[in-house]
């Protein structure tokens, strides 16, 4: 059974009342430290919860495997996307969490995960906000899971070598057959998190 340990993770307290817990997923490399201050930016006062990946890629802080550049050990995201599943359960009783106010927020290989999140344990998180992330699950159909009252903002660059922009819109499309409620915002760069895009997500953040 997964508890708050298992992972390394910053806990920030809400400093407004009945605020979202925002869930910070960080890029390839970073660690819990790194999407501290965008939680603050989209979700002013709200709770903070961040914990750290725990796959090593030479060095670097992933939260799963990939097997090169652009095409990932799905089995691998499969367990790691549970085992994250749990420890946020988990941190949502020791922190006394609302765990239907609880968004997921990640950049690159954490809005990867996130989507994992959304596709694999609907109901865990009540939306999600993905910057530069793509359809988790390549080369599968995801089951066909209910995601209906989920909301989800979907941030990406046309330009981006790493996610490629078709991969955004295929995972816009399979969170919509499943019923979640999603806003796409494209923006002409690359994998990046663009100044306009996020400018939307805060304000995305204001109805949750």
């Amino acid at each position: 059974m997964t508890t708050t340990d298992d992972f390394v993770h910053v806990f920030v307290p809400a400093t407004v009342p009945d605020g979202p817990t925002v869930l910070l997923l960080h890029g390839t490399g970073a660690d819990e430290e790194d999407l501290l201050p965008l939680g603050r930016t989209l979700a002013p006062g709200a709770a903070l919860l961040s914990p750290r990946g725990k796959v090593d890629e030479n060095g670097m802080n992933r939260w799963f495997r990939r097997l090169r550049e652009g095409v990932f050990d799905v089995e691998d995201l499969i367990r790691r996307s549970a085992e994250l599943a749990g420890f946020v359960s988990a941190a949502a009783h020791t922190y006394d969490l609302d765990p239907d106010r609880i968004v997921a927020c990640g950049f690159s290989n954490g809005a990867n995960i996130g989507a994992a999140l959304l596709l694999l344990h609907p109901g865990l998180v009540s939306g999600a906000a993905l910057f530069a992330g793509g359809a988790p699950l390549q080369g599968r159909e995801p089951d066909r899971v209910d995601l209906s009252g989920t909301r989800v903002f979907l941030g990406s660059g046309v330009a981006d070598p790493i996610t490629p922009i078709d991969q955004a819109r295929l995972l816009a499309a399979q969170l919509r057959e499943r019923g979640a409620q999603v806003r796409e915002s494209e923006h002409s760069g690359g994998h990046q998190l663009d100044p306009q895009v996020l400018e939307q997500a805060r304000s995305w953040f204001t109805h949750m």
